[in-house]
């Protein structure tokens, strides 16, 4: 069953903007990692190997967002987990001064993914529990 909720429906496409930012941010890390040390003002990275790595594990941790961003309902755990990492980036990088950036990116899709993603599967639980007994989806 595919979550048709409002919240269902913009935590969707709340997920695929976020996973859209991702690779905005990760793939031209890797194409050209010193120019976007550059342009985002961070200390330089020696060997510059080590960015384009955090490019590349942020394009593979994109890629297992999509199923959430397909069906929340069949792939609910992947939401959460979605919601977990992010949560988890905010906490990594928020206290750090020079990278709070990155903590405040991972907060901007944080915070309406969790509010979605709470108010979807409750209004999914609320319509279950309304059907009549012995009534099929």
């Amino acid at each position: 069953m595919i979550n048709d909720t409002t919240a269902g429906r913009w935590f969707k496409r709340v997920m695929w903007l976020g996973i859209l930012a991702n690779l905005a941010l990760a793939l031209p890390t890797i194409a050209a990692p010193d120019y976007m040390i550059e342009l985002t003002r961070l200390p330089t990275a020696t060997p510059v190997l080590w960015p384009r790595f955090a490019g590349l594990l942020l394009v593979i941790l994109s890629v297992f967002y999509t199923p959430a961003g397909t069906d929340i309902d069949r792939y609910r755990i992947v939401a959460w987990f979605a919601i977990g990492s992010r949560a988890a980036g905010v906490l990594f990088f928020l206290p750090q001064a020079t990278y709070r950036m990155f903590g405040l990116f991972d907060g901007v899709f944080l915070v309406p993914q969790l509010l979605l993603l709470i108010v979807a599967l409750q209004s999914t639980a609320g319509a279950v529990a309304a059907r009549p007994a012995g009534s099929r989806a």
